[in-house]
């Protein structure tokens, strides 16, 4: 996203509204918006505007959560997975600086994290994409910097390559809103707040942002098909089940036989829950929202039900029609 154009397209929005004028603050490599953030809220910022990838969001997201300001969202990333699911326009500068002084505010759920170190160190982060454990997160750590920045997302293909090589299956015991421990044998672990993936892809296909409830997916397949009937859900399955459930026909006792009988396949585990806590036999990798944070030994996601507001498209926003009902900027 090139600055100078961002600045005179927020600053001409800006002027149509009549607000006040905009404060402007850098992120740097070691702080990417948190502090930041602090600072706008501190000035009296009613909107908070995050112009950046995934990382840039959530660090702004975890501290404009609980606050009277509301997340607006300038996708410049590579994954923009919180744009995708709200979803807000990817490549409309104009639409996103728009909705920022024109939009309204949507509560959406916001997911809170306590993880633990191998020494027991713990640490408290919040999401609003998805968090997990295992291949995925091998998947993020292995991921080439340099073929990313030229390549976007499909660095993430190469790094996959190489990751499943190494995926060997994890043990862990999870406990979902109180219930009794369960042990699991798998190959990823993803708790999400929303569903939607690069590509198209969908791996949570009953996920919304605003429901209230974690998605959680377990992966655990069985040889190389077992990745392969995966990676045909993800990227097919998944969208069609969506729009079929929704359907007429999806509606009736047959096909709901259907898609509750295509969501329980075996290579694929789906759960939902308010409070999910894992502990693992060993350390593991594990991401947050696209970044991956070290290995950890346990963590616990607890949902905050519409703790987050963020800005998104108003009725009268001719964009409003290319997108759902929300809409955001980061």
């Amino acid at each position: 996203m090139h600055l100078e154009t961002l600045k005179s397209t927020v600053a001409k929005h800006q002027q149509e509204a009549g607000w006040a004028e905009t404060l402007w603050f850098e992120t740097s490599e070691e702080d990417p918006g948190g502090g930041m953030a602090k600072a706008a809220l501190e000035a009296g910022a009613d909107v908070v505007a995050a112009a950046g990838g995934d990382g840039t969001v959530r660090a702004v997201a975890e501290v404009v959560h609980g606050s009277d300001a509301a997340l607006a969202l300038l996708p410049s990333g590579t994954g923009n997975l919180l744009a995708r699911n709200i979803p807000a326009p990817i490549d409309d500068l104009g639409a996103s600086v728009r909705t920022i002084f024109r939009g309204e505010d949507r509560p959406i759920d916001f997911g809170q994290l306590e993880v633990e170190r191998e020494g027991g160190e713990r640490e408290q982060f919040g999401f609003v994409v998805m968090a997990g454990l295992g291949l995925d997160a091998r998947m993020l750590a292995n991921t080439n910097d340099d073929l990313k920045k030229k390549v976007g997302w499909l660095a993430y293909v190469d790094s996959l390559f190489r990751s499943v090589r190494d995926a060997d299956a994890f043990e862990f015991r999870y406990k979902l809103d109180g219930d009794s421990n369960q042990s699991v044998r798998a190959h990823s672990l993803i708790v999400g707040n929303c569903g939607m993936l690069q590509a198209g892809a969908t791996l949570l296909p009953d996920a919304e942002i605003d429901d209230g409830v974690f998605d959680i997916v377990v992966m655990r397949p069985r040889g190389f098909f077992g990745w392969v009937r995966i990676g045909a859900r993800v990227f097919w399955e998944n969208a069609i089940l969506r729009s079929f459930r929704r359907s007429k026909i999806g509606q009736t006792q047959v096909g709901k036989r259907i898609a509750t009988a295509a969501r329980e396949e075996r290579p694929l585990r789906y759960i939902r829950g308010e409070e999910f806590v894992a502990r693992l036999e060993r350390p593991d990798e594990f991401e947050i929202d696209g970044d991956p944070v070290g290995e950890v030994v346990a963590f616990k996601a607890k949902i905050d039900a519409g703790g987050l507001r963020v800005r998104v498209a108003g009725p009268q926003d001719q964009t409003r029609n290319t997108r759902r009902v929300e809409n955001a900027h980061s």
